[in-house]
């Protein structure tokens, strides 16, 4: 009883819409030195953290928060959405992912009047054709932008259903109770796209044939043509790199591997 009239609440009030973005300029939470952090906080299932370790001199990461609506009508769907974004060579492209990924979804969801797999596809390839131009716009006067990339796991939980969808080597953890023991079982949910594993090894090798070059061992870590250990990433698909050869096909790609999992009441976080 207590379950359906919940149900109903939710049918007739529109629940507020928050956003909890991390970047370089992010006033919000608290500093410790180059830990960022932000205590316990409410989204539309549940609560969350955030946490950010700065590496470098400058942070190339991003990380963001959506709660409340996940498409642009009032009607919803609602939920939760869940971005984050390892940049490398510079912060342009997690920025940009940051800035537009979500737009896109709330876009698309709305188009289809519902969350799923093919949303999220969508969402990631008109990103990429976004940053694809922005680059060719810049590239005149900034042709330091084509090296830029960018890592990008998303999580996205809605109507009980929790989609995980990844470009890169990031890592999405599920947490579970084990109600006879106590204990939390640490479930990998997402699939990552790194030189480093041999299955990822031989699908580059099967997918360039004539390339002896493909992914190659330096200096003791595995790189796709010696340059980058993430097979799948969020950056232009044409050469960005001084090469010594042509390449024929598209070396990186744009199209995540997506995950669906039905959450259980013993899925904690």
């Amino acid at each position: 009883m207590l379950s359906g009239f919940m149900n109903f609440l939710r049918a007739c009030f529109r629940p507020r819409s928050d956003r909890y973005v991390h970047s370089s300029s992010d006033a919000g939470g608290r500093q410790d030195g180059l830990l960022w952090y932000k205590d316990t906080g409410q989204h539309f299932n549940g609560e969350f953290s955030m946490a950010v370790v700065q590496a470098n001199n400058l942070l190339e990461d991003q990380s963001q928060l959506e709660s409340g609506g996940l498409s642009s009508h009032e009607c919803g769907p609602y939920g939760t959405f869940v971005g984050v974004y390892d940049g490398h060579g510079g912060p342009e492209t997690s920025r940009y992912i940051n800035d537009h990924l979500f737009q896109h979804l709330k876009r698309f969801t709305s188009e289809q009047q519902t969350m799923s797999v093919d949303v999220i596809r969508k969402a990631y390839q008109a990103t990429e054709e976004g940053f694809l131009s922005l680059v060719t716009r810049q590239w005149p006067v900034n042709p330091q932008i084509a090296a830029v990339g960018s890592c990008c796991l998303v999580g996205v939980i809605c109507g009980g259903t929790l989609y995980v969808a990844n470009l890169g080597d990031s890592r999405a953890v599920l947490g579970r109770a084990v109600k006879a023991t106590g204990e939390v079982l640490a479930i990998q949910l997402s699939a990552e796209h790194n030189a480093c594993i041999e299955s990822v090894r031989q699908e580059l090798q099967s997918l360039h044939p004539d390339d002896s070059q493909i992914v190659v061992l330096k200096h003791n870590v595995w790189r796709v043509k010696g340059l980058i250990q993430a097979e799948f990433n969020r950056e232009p698909l044409y050469p960005k790199f001084r090469l010594r050869e042509p390449f024929q096909k598209p070396i990186l790609s744009a199209d995540p591997s997506i995950t669906v999992h039905q959450l259980q009441p013993h899925d904690q976080f």
